[in-house]
C-alpha cells in the first residue's frame, strides 16, 4: 500500500517548445518523459534539459500539471 504523502513522487516532464507549437498550428506530438523527484529536496516545478523525438534536437522539458 502506498502512503499519500510519500516523500518520491512520480512526474512527467513535458517539452516546452511542442507545446507551444501546439497553440500556433499543426503538431506532431509532445514529448514526454516520466522520473521520480523528492518532494522535499525539490518542492518548485522541475525543468530539464531532455532529447525531443519531434523537435529533432535538445530542449527544455517542464513540470507537467497535474489533471
Amino acid at each position: 500500500m502506498v502512503r499519500s504523502k510519500d516523500v518520491r513522487i512520480t512526474i512527467a516532464l513535458e517539452c516546452t517548445s511542442c507545446t507551444w507549437k501546439e497553440a500556433g498550428g499543426k503538431s506532431a506530438g509532445i514529448s514526454r518523459y516520466t522520473t521520480r523527484k523528492n518532494r522535499r529536496n525539490t518542492p518548485t516545478r522541475l525543468e530539464l534539459q531532455k532529447y525531443c523525438l519531434y523537435c529533432r534536437k535538445h530542449t527544455s522539458h517542464k513540470e507537467a500539471k497535474k489533471k
